[in-house]
């Protein structure tokens, strides 16, 4: 068996700012964060079921707002973590990532993470020299009290 997860350069962990957690009939699921590598991203999940019946793997798929297609590429389930992989890398330029889970009657959202800027590591910004016009300095007096 070919091991799913990606090779490369883990370029940021993501981690949500809001609790990414939702219900369907068959699991209930919390997105733990996302890893950014440089060919291709990680989904981390955790599973409880939302009754006494069999825990069900949740369908979710990931967009940007660029309208990249993230390809499922397989999916790792230790315990009640799952890792869900996903191809290509994030591309220079996106600023999000939102995760939606399949659902009978479409697509829901489940949470969104922001991408960092990317390929600007170790730039400077090059800026013109600010002027400032100064007031000339008004003499400070004291009055006496």
């Amino acid at each position: 068996m070919k091991d799913p997860l990606p090779t490369g350069e883990l370029r940021h962990v993501l981690l949500p700012q809001t609790l990414g957690r939702h219900h369907t009939p068959n699991t209930e699921f919390i997105v733990l964060s996302v890893e950014v590598w440089s060919s291709g991203l990680v989904v981390n999940l955790q599973l409880t079921s939302p009754g006494d019946g069999p825990v069900a793997d949740p369908e979710i798929f990931v967009e940007d707002h660029l309208g990249t297609n993230y390809a499922p590429g397989g999916t790792v389930t230790m315990g009640s973590r799952q890792l869900h992989v996903f191809t290509p890398a994030v591309p220079v330029g996106a600023r999000s990532l939102t995760i939606k889970s399949k659902e009978a009657d479409g697509a829901r959202q489940v949470v969104v993470f922001a991408v960092p800027a990317q390929g600007v590591r170790g730039r400077r910004l090059n800026a013109a020299p600010h002027r400032v016009a100064v007031p000339p300095s008004i003499p400070f007096h004291r009055e006496a009290g």
